[in-house]
C-alpha cells in the first residue's frame, strides 16, 4: 500500500430534552438523525461485518448525543415518532394508489421506515451499545468530543472552564464503552495553544485541527497535512485534507448539490393538506419535516421533478467511484514526493450522510466497498491506527484555528451572539468559587452544585452562538442560553444568599439530568 485514508464522521447534536412538554419541535432533531444517519450507519457497517470486509472507521460520539440516545423518555418519544412514520407511509400508499410514482416512493419510504425500526430494536433501543459492539470487534473506533461541545479557545480565559468540558467528556466516555477514548474532536475542530495540556490529563493521544492549523505550525510542517504533527507534549495533531473535503462539502463541486438527488426542502409537511398531515408533524400547530419527500433537488426553479430512488443511488454509486478514483491518484502523487507513506484525514459531519444529503449512506457504503475490494493503493485507518504504525513524528504547535467561517472563531462570537460570553465568563468564575467555598457539601448542597455546573455546561454549548449567527431557530438559541444561566444563577443565589428550594431543585434535575456523577473538582 502507497498510503493511507481516515475517514472520521463526528456526530453530535445539543442536548434537548424537554419531560415538560408532551411533544416538542426540537426533539425532532434527535429523531430525524436517528433515522436519516445513525441507524443507516449501523446497517451498513454491520454489512460490512457480515460480508468480512476489514474496515476501520472513526465515529465520534458526542457525550450530549449519547446521553439522549440512552435516554429512557427519548427512547420512547423515537419510538412513538418512528411509528407515526409508519402510520403515514401507509397513509401514503393509499393517497397515492393511482400515481405509480409517488406510490413507489411511498412504498420506499414505508419499507427504509420498517427496516429502520427493526434495527432499533435489534439493538436494544441503545445505539451507543450498538456502536460500542462495532468498536469491541475493532471495526470501528469511537473518540469524544467536549462535554457539551464548548468552543474550548472562547473558555481559555478560565481554565477550569476547559479541564472540564474535556475530563467530564472522558468520564462519560468511561461509562459509556468500558474505556478511556484515545482521541477527541476538538469542538468545531478549534485549537488554541495550551489545550493540549488539558488533553494530556484526560489521556488523550491525538486530536484534529483544520489545514491551516497544521500548514501554519511552528516550525512549518515537513510534510504539511499528510503526517501528523507532535505538539511539545507529545499528543498528535492530525490536519483535514483540503481536496477531499471540497469534494463533498463544496457548495458548488460537492456531491450533494446533485440535482438528482432527493431535495430536502420540499416535504409533504408542507404540501399536502394540513389536517392530513398534523399527526405526524413534530409540532401540532405548524407545518414543518415530516421526513417523506417525493421530488428530487432538479434545479433552482420551483418546478421539482419527482424522484427517482433508482437513478440516486447509481448516481452514488458513480460518486464514490469518483471519489475513490480522486484519492487513489491524490495518494499516489504524494507517495512519489514523501518519504513514508501519507496519511489522507477526511473528516466530516455525520449527519450530512443521510440526514441532509439522503444518499449519503449509500455513497459511504458503496465508496467503502469499493476501496476494500477494488484498489490496492491505500488502506483504511484510523488516526490511532497510524499513530501505531509510525509512532515518530515531526514535532510542532499547531496554529490557532477552527474549521468555522474564516477559519477562527468568528461564527461564535460575532455581533449576534457576543451578548452570551460576558454573563459565562462571570458565571464560570462563580463555580469555582462555590466548588473551594463548600469543599466538603451536605447532601443537599452537593445536589446544587452539581446542578449548576450542568446549568453552565450546557449554556457553554457551541451550538447556541452558531444558531445565533445562522438564524436556524435563533430564538430557540437565545432561550436555551438565558435558561441555563438564570438556573445557574438562582442555584447560586440559593448557595450563597439564601436556601436551597429542593422542589425547584428537583425539577430542573429532572430537565436537565445529563452526567449523574459529574466530578466538581474538575472547577477547582
Amino acid at each position: 500500500m502507497q498510503g493511507y485514508l481516515s475517514l472520521v464522521l463526528h456526530a453530535h447534536l445539543p442536548f434537548v430534552r424537554h419531560p415538560e412538554h408532551e411533544k416538542f419541535l426540537e426533539e425532532s432533531w434527535l429523531f430525524e438523525a436517528i433515522t436519516e444517519t445513525y441507524v443507516p450507519l449501523i446497517q451498513i457497517m454491520n454489512g460490512w461485518l457480515q460480508d468480512g470486509m476489514s474496515t476501520r472507521l472513526t465515529l465520534t460520539l458526542s457525550p450530549t448525543l449519547c446521553a439522549m440516545l440512552r435516554d429512557p423518555l427519548l427512547q420512547d418519544r423515537y419510538t412513538r415518532h418512528l411509528d407515526g412514520l409508519i402510520d403515514l407511509a401507509e397513509k401514503e400508499i393509499h393517497r397515492t394508489h393511482w400515481d405509480r410514482a409517488f406510490r413507489e416512493l411511498a412504498w420506499m419510504y414505508h419499507n427504509r421506515f420498517t427496516g429502520i425500526r427493526d434495527t432499533y430494536h435489534a439493538c436494544g433501543r441503545d445505539l451507543v451499545a450498538a456502536f460500542g459492539k462495532l468498536q469491541e470487534l475493532d471495526r470501528l473506533e469511537i473518540i469524544t468530543t467536549g462535554a457539551t461541545h464548548g468552543l474550548l479557545p472562547l473558555l481559555a480565559g478560565h481554565p477550569p472552564s476547559v479541564r472540564a468540558q474535556i475530563l467530564i467528556a472522558r468520564d462519560h466516555y468511561r461509562e459509556c464503552f468500558g474505556r478511556d477514548p484515545r482521541g477527541i474532536w476538538l469542538p468545531e475542530c478549534a485549537y488554541f495553544e495550551g489545550v493540549e495540556g488539558f488533553l494530556q490529563e484526560a489521556n488523550l493521544r491525538w486530536f484534529m485541527v483544520d489545514t491551516h492549523g497544521v500548514l501554519h505550525a511552528r516550525p512549518r510542517p515537513r510534510y504539511g497535512v499528510f503526517a501528523p504533527v507532535f505538539t511539545p507534549n507529545g499528543i498528535a495533531a492530525f490536519g483535514r485534507d483540503l481536496e477531499s473535503s471540497r469534494q463533498v462539502w463544496s457548495k458548488h463541486e460537492g456531491y450533494p448539490g446533485d440535482p438528482r438527488y432527493r431535495d430536502f426542502y420540499r416535504d409533504i409537511g408542507f404540501d399536502l393538506d394540513f389536517d392530513y398531515v398534523k399527526p405526524h408533524l413534530p409540532s401540532p400547530e405548524h407545518r414543518g419535516f415530516t421526513g417523506m419527500k417525493y421530488f428530487s433537488i432538479t434545479g433552482a426553479g420551483a418546478e421539482k421533478h419527482v424522484y427517482d430512488r433508482r437513478a440516486a443511488l447509481h448516481v452514488a454509486a458513480e460518486h464514490a467511484g469518483h471519489f475513490l478514483a480522486a484519492r487513489v491518484a491524490q495518494i499516489q502523487n504524494v507517495s512519489g514526493i514523501l518519504d513514508r507513506p501519507p496519511l489522507v484525514l477526511a473528516p466530516y459531519d455525520a449527519e450530512l450522510f443521510g440526514h441532509w444529503w439522503y444518499e449519503g449512506p449509500e455513497f459511504l457504503n458503496y465508496f467503502v466497498r469499493k476501496a476494500h475490494y477494488d484498489q490496492q493503493t491505500f488502506t483504511l485507518i484510523t488516526p490511532e491506527d497510524y499513530l501505531r504504525h509510525h509512532p515518530t513524528n515531526q514535532i510542532a504547535t499547531p496554529s490557532p484555528s477552527s474549521w468555522g467561517e474564516e477559519g477562527y472563531w468568528r461564527v461564535w462570537l460575532n455581533e449576534k451572539n457576543e451578548w452570551i460570553h460576558p454573563h459565562l465568563q462571570i458565571a464560570q468564575e462563580r463555580m469555582s468559587h462555590l466548588v473551594q467555598r463548600f469543599p466538603k457539601p451536605d447532601a443537599l448542597r452537593e445536589r446544587a452544585l452539581k446542578q449548576a455546573a450542568r446549568e453552565l455546561l450546557l449554556a457553554q454549548a457551541s451550538d447556541w452562538p452558531f444558531m445565533l449567527r445562522t438564524g436556524t431557530s435563533p430564538d430557540y438559541a437565545r432561550q436555551r442560553v438565558k435558561d441555563h444561566l438564570l438556573r445557574f444563577i438562582a442555584l447560586h443565589d440559593q448557595l450563597t444568599s439564601t436556601r436551597v428550594d429542593e422542589r425547584w431543585l428537583a425539577s430542573i434535575e429532572s430537565r436537565d439530568n445529563l452526567f449523574p456523577g459529574i466530578n466538581l473538582d474538575y472547577w477547582k
